[in-house]
């Protein structure tokens, strides 16, 4: 058995502030982000039907994705969840995620500093691939129609 979760959780303070000072990003600016980027997405053509068939209760989620991108950016550790199977099955396609990552560096452009976006829109783009190839994987199974 390895130490490494204990250790990464003696350093995540300091890399967490070591990330906050590179890129202007905190708990704030995240929760600004990620309220204005689901406000875009829920008045979306495309995107807001998806969302609105699947999440009634907006507070829970958005709590939920301020702590995703917390996790994601700061490396704070405020998120454990399974995104993969969450979103597998969904009826997107590549259109779909073009349109959430337009929307989101948008939203990162407007609310973060230069650093803060970059350093959110290519995290963002990685999860985005992840997540495209999981859809994809399982609608060759059958799972859903490809789009």
């Amino acid at each position: 058995m390895t130490d490494a979760p204990r250790m990464l959780n003696s350093v995540r303070p300091e890399v967490t502030a070591a990330l906050m000072a590179q890129t202007g990003l905190d708990d704030d600016r995240l929760t600004r982000l990620v309220h204005r980027f689901y406000d875009r997405v829920r008045q979306d053509a495309m995107l807001g039907p998806v969302f609105a068939a699947r999440i009634t209760d907006w507070g829970p989620h958005l709590d939920r994705m301020v702590a995703f991108w917390s996790s994601v950016a700061l490396m704070t550790g405020r998120y454990s969840g399974a995104p993969v199977p969450a979103h597998i099955g969904l009826p997107v396609g590549q259109a779909h995620f073009d349109r959430w990552l337009a929307l989101f560096r948008e939203t990162a452009a407007e609310v973060c500093t230069p650093a803060g976006a970059a350093h959110l829109v290519e995290r963002a783009e990685r999860i985005a691939r992840s997540l495209r190839m999981a859809i994809e994987d399982q609608a060759g199974a059958g799972a859903v129609p490809r789009l």
